[in-house]
């Protein structure tokens, strides 16, 4: 088993020759340990053959009769065209019969970890680091006439360096023109806006701004503002009741 706990010695450890080592396939990246499991992927900890580098490794079950989910390839696509500093790398991406991989650039932790590490709230100058970023992240996408509609703290990823990046764009969607409707199930209960609870499709880039603001006051307190338990209408009550 894996021992290594400085990144150093770690990509030290793996330097292979880079000769003949081709972007898209398995052999070219060592997985060292899982980081996290959901319901439609698992993430672990890799470093990458080409550059020994440390890589996150999102792997996706593929079922056969259903092939590739259309949020990992919506997710693919966009990430190929954003290019920012608070946006996560798609460094790679690997198909095999069954599973689907996306190689991401690897981030210490993710802001959910990093309150329950520091819980009764953050220091403010750290709140308006992490914020100045979460808005400068949303202010590119939304010039790329895109939604992300899946913000909170799971989804910003934090670098050993305070960098803080927008992840996980399986429910992000392009704005068209003329402006179509979309589906109300989206965003994470605690972070949805209103009129989207209410039903609402037609929805713009204030669905991201509502969930960033209940992030700055998540940061501020240590603890969801809106944290209902028993569905929209309870979600509804708390916020009609600040």
């Amino acid at each position: 088993p894996w021992s290594y706990n400085d990144s150093f010695q770690e990509q030290e450890r793996f330097k292979w020759r880079r000769q003949g080592i081709p972007f898209g396939a398995a052999t070219s990246y060592v997985h060292l340990e899982k980081l996290c499991e959901g319901s439609c992927a698992t993430v672990y900890k890799g470093i990458s053959r080409f550059s020994s580098q440390l890589v996150a490794l999102k792997v996706i079950k593929l079922e056969a009769e259903e092939g590739v989910p259309f949020t990992a390839i919506r997710e693919a696509s966009l990430l190929k065209c954003l290019k920012h500093a608070n946006i996560v790398l798609l460094h790679d991406i690997i198909q095999t019969k069954e599973t689907l991989t996306f190689v991401f650039e690897y981030m210490h932790t993710d802001l959910a970890q990093y309150m329950d590490q520091h819980p009764g709230g953050l220091h403010l100058c750290n709140v308006m680091l992490f914020m100045f970023q979460l808005l400068r992240g949303l202010a590119y996408i939304h010039q790329q006439h895109i939604l992300h509609r899946d913000l909170k703290p799971q989804n910003l990823l934090i670098s050993c360096l305070g960098e803080l990046k927008l992840a996980d764009f399986g429910l992000a969607r392009a704005q068209t023109i003329p402006r179509q409707t979309y589906s109300s199930e989206v965003v994470t209960l605690w972070y949805r806006a209103p009129d989207v609870l209410l039903g609402a499709t037609a929805y713009s880039s204030d669905i991201d701004i509502w969930s960033a603001g209940c992030i700055f006051v998540e940061m501020i307190q240590g603890q969801p503002i809106f944290a209902a338990t028993s569905g929209s209408h309870e979600q509804l009550e708390k916020i009609w009741a600040v």
